[in-house]
């Protein structure tokens, strides 16, 4: 298995072969805390099965995951003289002891047998921010530092690794920077800097916003968030995009599939067609991948209830994650890496929910209409004499022909079905095509 690095372009991600890579994430912050041997093994077979390419899952889980054991009981760090979890000694036992490091070992190896990398938060981040949280808060600077370096170091040879710190909370003190560059740096020494690193920041944020220009910061995460439908992810894609040094960006977080919206169970849930539009929005807005979640999976909910509605075993046979494989495939059957957003193919564009969003290479273009309204394109960007049309259907991964026409002037294209859900992918290919 290959580790990753940044693409020449400093657009997307590659392979060490400059193979391209597309991150394909599912949410699984609970994976290490919650889940036993078989459990894991099920869970990601299934994932592997959906062609996700990386699993999102945190080392110090968000849920109580210093006092409350993992499956086999066993907690992530011992204690100091006081009695406080102390992360500068991780709970680790000698001989055949089966410890809670022993057990996060065996879920990336596993995954790395299934071909998925592991985005790994070292940990949540109410343990430096007790903001909405239970922490204890446990780091301080000296602290990060000498327990990002210890990770780093064990986890050193394994290929399948992206750091991913912060963890869903603000930094607002001097304190909290110094924790989260600290525990950087840490890692840096301890990894040798063989893996990529990356920021998980709250809600409506960007990593950008804090530490784009810190050295470590590899690419760029967003969390565009669960307050409400339609959430215009595309607008944070694009200010990532835009920024120097170059870096690239995705939706690490986008809205999860059954989750309640603005967190109140009252105003509904959100389904597979929100999943879509966020992924295919935030995507083609110049995303290198996007992150998938199911709020029974992030959780790996056992006990369903108004706010988490079904275990995540059910959950992980859920539309919205399974439909995200033609997204993938969708990427990955043309030109990856001289790919860009091009809102400029658009001749007439629709405000909010109806919002369209283009992405082109030099021979071909995918325009997302995310309710089926009609699309204008300004033809003779790409190129050829013409363009072979075609409508693919996210929800299926079906492809409809529908012509071959002058690649010039403006044509006005109608999807097969409108209305909410019924999204649509118009493809042009510049013609004759190497497609």
């Amino acid at each position: 298995m290959q580790r990753l690095q940044v693409s020449k372009n400093r657009r997307f991600l590659t392979k060490e072969d400059g193979t391209p890579f597309f991150w394909l994430g599912d949410t699984a912050w609970e994976l290490f805390h919650r889940a036993s041997r078989e459990e894991a093994q099920l869970y990601l077979e299934n994932r592997a099965e959906r062609g996700f390419t990386v699993i999102q899952a945190v080392a110090l889980a968000e849920h109580d995951g210093l006092r409350v054991p993992n499956a086999y009981g066993c907690l992530p760090l011992g204690t100091d003289t006081n009695g406080n979890y102390d992360p500068t000694q991780p709970e680790v036992t000698a001989g055949d002891d089966y410890d809670y490091w022993d057990h996060v070992d065996y879920i990336i190896d596993l995954a790395a047998s299934l071909g998925l990398y592991i985005g790994l938060l070292p940990t949540w981040g109410d343990k430096y921010n007790q903001k909405w949280g239970k922490g204890p808060v446990v780091f301080d600077a000296d602290s990060a530092r000498v327990y990002g370096s210890w990770l780093g170091q064990r986890y050193r040879d394994r290929p399948n690794i992206v750091w991913v710190l912060g963890g869903d909370r603000p930094l607002e003190t001097a304190g909290h920077f110094s924790v989260v560059n600290a525990m950087a740096w840490g890692i840096k020494e301890g990894d040798k800097g063989t893996h990529l690193m990356t920021f998980h920041p709250m809600g409506g944020y960007s990593s950008s916003y804090h530490v784009h220009d810190e050295e470590w910061l590899d690419f760029n995460m967003i969390q565009s968030g669960h307050g409400k439908r339609h959430m215009d992810n595309y607008q944070m894609i694009a200010s990532d995009y835009a920024r120097e040094p170059r870096k690239p960006t995705l939706d690490g977080e986008p809205r999860y599939e059954d989750h309640p919206v603005g967190f109140k169970a009252e105003n509904g849930y959100f389904d597979a067609a929100d999943v879509r539009q966020a992924a295919y929005w935030s995507v083609f807005a110049g995303g290198f991948g996007v992150t998938y979640g199911h709020h029974s999976i992030w959780s790996m909910t056992t006990e369903p209830s108004d706010y988490f509605i079904m275990d995540w075993k059910r959950a992980i046979v859920r539309p919205g994650g399974e439909q995200l494989q033609h997204l993938r495939r969708l990427m990955e059957s043309r030109s990856f890496l001289e790919r860009v957003p091009d809102q400029d193919l658009l001749a007439h564009n629709y405000p909010g929910a109806n919002h369209l969003q283009a992405t082109r290479g030099s021979d071909y273009a995918f325009i997302y209409t995310p309710n089926g309204l009609a699309i204008e394109v300004v033809l003779g960007k790409l190129t050829g004499s013409q363009v072979r049309a075609h409508w693919y259907n996210p929800r299926s991964g079906e492809m409809k022909p529908i012509g071959v026409f002058a690649n010039e002037g403006v044509l006005s294209f109608s999807p097969p079905s409108s209305g909410r859900g019924q999204d649509w992918v118009l493809v042009l290919d510049g013609q004759p095509s190497r497609y």
